[in-house]
Order: C-alpha cells, then structure tokens, then sequence
C-alpha cells in the first residue's frame, strides 16, 4: 500500500469543529491527503463566536512540529491561526527549514468577527512569515490590516495583491467572497493573474471557508500539482463546500468537507 501525500496544518483548535485544525484534517483527508497537525492555540468555539482563546508556549509548537517534520516528513505546510508575534516567528523559523511549498493563511479575526490574532504580530506576518509563502491567502479584512489597502472593488484586489506581494510571497490570492456579486477571488505573482469566479450560493453556513480553502491548495500542493492548477482545484473543492453548508448550533453552522467523497 502506497503512502498519501503528507500535509501538516499549524493552526488552532476550533472545538465546534467548524474551522481551524478540524476543518483543515477534514479537507485533507477529502482530497486524499495524510493530514498532520501542530496545535497554536485552543479555542472555546461554537456557531455564536469565540468565548476564549488560549495560545500554546512557543516550545510546545516547535516540539510538535519536529516531531513530525523529523520522522514523518511533509510534502506541503499550511498555516492558520498563530495569535502572538512570538508565535508567528516560531513557525517562520520552522518553516524556513522545510523543503516544503507553504500555504499562508493570515488569520486574523474569525468569522464572527472575534480578534485571533494580536496587532503587536503583524508586522512578524508581514517581515517573517510572509516572505515564506508560496501562496497568502488573505481576505479582505486580513488584507486591509497587511497593506492598509481597502478593497472595494476588483481594481481594489489588484491593488491591494500587488502590495502584498512586496513582502515576499511568491503568489497571492486576495478572496474576494465580501465584495457584492458573485463571488471572485485574485490569484497573482505580480505578472500573470488569475480570476477565479463561482457562483454565490444562498447559504450562510459559511464557517471555516478559509481554512479550508487554504488546506484545500496545501492537498494539493502534496500531490504535486502547481499552484494555478492547486488553487484553481481547492477553489471548487470549497464552492462545493458552501453549497453543501448546514446548520449547526444556534448561528453560522459549518461548511461541508466531506461533499465531495461520494462523487
């Protein structure tokens, strides 16, 4: 038996199961992947928000990740949820050393709109972690705090791509889901450019879309293909998702990754 490509995602625990490590060892697995996992943060999570959220020690990060980096091995990294500037330079430095392509989502608040990460770390993003990335994968809030581009418009995703790719990513792809219309994400190296378009669904069971999309390219990533084809293959991947979204607790229930198992 042969083994799946290995991916391991560097984020929080989301305890409603929504987003975070869940939602990203469930996109893994979906996509064929072998899913791994080093745990930043707790959080106390649901459909209504976050109650309380609670970062690992630095030491306990970089222990996970060796461990697994040293004897497994892995074929694409994902980052999520990293709370503190220390936290923030602690995988920048483990991610340095891994010969493995790096997808970057910077989050920075949840869906909810609940702060996840500190405004002191930001400029750790933007120095240390972003130059790392094989493809950041901001949305518009998050893009706005990068670049202090405000985005209004699909003139305004250029914009603001262009400027995130001063940091070093080597691609950038600006989600475009807030703006109205159908929804319309840009994905760039600063030459070639690539709009992405789906259809909106009538669905707010929206939780966990970007980290899943991000997991959604590291799978793919894993299985060797490059990033216009990855991004391109998690985007449908994550439009499914929302189609299939269902509720959960008492407001934003989760999107679906298990939707495409039974095609």
């Amino acid at each position: 038996m042969s083994t799946p490509p290995r991916v391991l995602t560097v984020a929080g625990s989301d305890s409603g199961g929504g987003a975070g490590i869940q939602a990203d060892l469930k996109t893994m697995l979906a996509l064929g992947t072998h899913g791994m996992s080093v745990i930043t943060a707790v959080t106390a999570q649901n459909s209504l928000g976050v109650q309380g959220a609670w970062e690992l020690p630095a030491e306990a990060v970089r222990a996970q990740y060796r461990s697994v980096v040293d004897d497994i091995g892995v074929q694409a990294v994902k980052t999520g949820m990293l709370a503190t500037a220390e936290l923030v330079e602690t995988v920048a430095g483990l991610l340095a050393e891994t010969d493995a392509p790096a997808v970057v989502d910077p989050v920075g608040v949840s869906k909810h709109g609940d702060a996840l990460l500190a405004a002191s770390a930001l400029d750790s993003v933007r120095t240390k972690l972003l130059p790392l990335a094989t493809v950041a994968t901001p949305n518009l809030d998050e893009v706005t705090q990068l670049t202090g581009v405000r985005v209004e418009s699909e003139a305004g995703m250029r914009r603001a791509a262009l400027a995130l790719l001063e940091y070093g990513p080597r691609w950038a792809l600006i989600k475009g889901g807030h703006l109205p219309g159908e929804p319309v994400d840009l994905l760039t190296d600063g030459t070639e450019e690539h709009w992405l378009r789906a259809p909106r669904h009538d669905n707010r069971h929206t939780h966990g879309t970007g980290c899943t999309l991000a997991s959604a390219i590291a799978a793919h990533l894993a299985h060797g293909r490059p990033v216009v084809a990855a991004v391109t293959a998690a985007k449908e991947y994550v439009t499914g998702a929302i189609a299939a979204g269902f509720p959960l607790g008492g407001g934003i229930g989760p999107v679906d990754h298990a939707w495409a198992l039974g095609r």
